[in-house]
């Protein structure tokens, strides 16, 4: 005898491959997240993608200065790392701030950014680690959304930044909360 409950439940054999290919599509995530090491720091940090390298000259706080880079995009947002060693440690605070002033002036930000503290065991007490905000235009002219980090250890400076044009709030919390150094 067939009852209503068995006519309105589609037979196993046609559910189970359907069920099979949802768990595998929910295990395949957009943001694969991987520990990185910036070559010579002590920084730890989760990138969602394995990251592409790049160094170029800067003039960072006069001289020119190797930047380093780690950088991929995963999930419709870009990620990114960069360090740079400046030699002198009592010039960490003014560099920084350029290069704050400098992300922020590039991608054209609108409103004032906000500008909150963020903890990181093991980087320089002064300047205070930042966690910096700002909405503005990317290269081709599209609003852009942008989270960074700007803090130092020793004489190296470091930027970490999260550009999208609609930052997914638990990847960035999960890519500043991980930030440490070791």
């Amino acid at each position: 005898m067939l009852t209503i409950w068995d006519a309105a439940r589609p037979p196993l054999r046609l559910t189970a491959p359907v069920l099979f290919i949802a768990l595998l599509a929910a295990c395949s995530p957009a943001l694969n997240w991987r520990e990185v090491r910036p070559e010579g720091t002590r920084l730890a940090l989760l990138l969602p993608c394995k990251p592409d390298k790049a160094q170029k000259i800067v003039p960072l706080g006069g001289p020119a200065t190797t930047l380093s880079m780690l950088g991929c995009d995963a999930g419709g947002a870009t990620f990114a790392v960069a360090v740079a060693d400046i030699g002198d440690a009592a010039k960490v605070a003014p560099v920084l701030a350029q290069w704050q002033s400098l992300t922020l002036a590039n991608m054209k930000a609108g409103a004032a950014p906000q500008v909150s503290p963020l903890k990181l065991p093991g980087a320089a007490a002064l300047p205070p680690v930042s966690l910096v905000k700002a909405e503005g235009q990317g290269p081709d002219g599209k609003p852009v959304s942008g989270q960074a980090a700007y803090f130092a250890q020793g004489s190296q400076v470091f930027q970490v930044v999260m550009y999208s044009p609609r930052i997914a709030p638990e990847a960035a919390e999960t890519f500043f909360s991980s930030l440490k150094f070791e």
